[in-house]
């Protein structure tokens, strides 16, 4: 069974869905969908957004008004989906669900951005390491694992265009990038790479400054598969010529 799944943290749902959001939904023909940054409740996906036929939507929304949010589409009905990791500071900002399905389970998460203030920072790590400790529990009753969307944090030198400029920046901090080394050494690949070694692939840009023109980017959206799966992976894909969003989307194609 070969399956493509798209992750896009699309900044706004209502607004891009003003700028071609639908047709780029139906061209795809992608299994899985899966959304970050909504900024919408469940009723505000209306219109064609809740006709799309033949998909199964799931929704987790923040208890702040117009702020976070992530939803899934899916055509192949999961055995269950969860809004949280059960830690409510966590899970009532509407950042996280996680669907089960028979051959996988998939975290659909938008992580917090540390920048605005250390108590931020320091919410991000925590999230960090709440997520990991939930993955690995589920790993460890037999189940693979896949993990898609906006992690906030550049990994290595090669996924940023300007490193020495952002090094005490959040979202390229040490102890940011430290964590993704902890979950990559955990049994996790970041599938991106298994297909692209070199830089210069990025999936979010500063629109103040124009710096997607310029292509001066940040790779930040990932997907993330546990070590099980790295032979089933078959491609792996950032669609940088979508726009409508600070983001653009990052994909796989898995054959199980």
């Amino acid at each position: 069974m070969k399956l493509k799944l798209i992750s896009w943290n699309v900044n706004g749902i209502r607004a891009v869905y003003k700028k071609g959001f639908y047709d780029w939904f139906i061209n795809n023909n992608a299994d899985i969908v899966c959304l970050q940054e909504t900024k919408a409740t469940e009723e505000q996906f209306s219109g064609e957004l809740s006709e799309i036929p033949h998909y199964q939507k799931y929704f987790a929304t923040a208890e702040k008004k117009g702020y976070s949010g992530v939803a899934l589409f899916t055509r192949i009905q999961p055995g269950k989906v969860e809004t949280g990791f059960g830690i409510q500071r966590f899970d009532n900002e509407g950042r996280i669900l996680i669907a089960y399905y028979d051959a996988f389970v998939l975290y659909n998460i938008y992580f917090p951005n540390g920048k605005s203030s250390k108590e931020r920072l320091q919410y991000k790590l925590d999230f960090y390491d709440a997520f990991l400790e939930h993955a690995e529990k589920v790993r460890n009753h037999g189940h693979s694992i896949i993990m898609c969307g906006d992690v906030n944090t550049a990994h290595t030198e090669l996924d940023l265009a300007r490193p020495k400029e952002n090094e005490t920046v959040s979202g390229f901090l040490p102890q940011e990038r430290a964590w993704i080394d902890k979950f990559i050494s955990s049994g996790y690949v970041d599938a991106f790479r298994l297909f692209v070694k070199e830089g210069g692939h990025y999936s979010w840009w500063d629109y103040k400054t124009k710096a997607r023109e310029r292509n001066i980017g940040w790779r930040i959206d990932y997907f993330f598969i546990s070590e099980d799966l790295k032979t089933k992976v078959k491609d792996a894909f950032i669609q940088n010529n979508v726009e409508g969003s600070d983001h653009c989307p990052v994909g796989i194609v898995i054959d199980l």
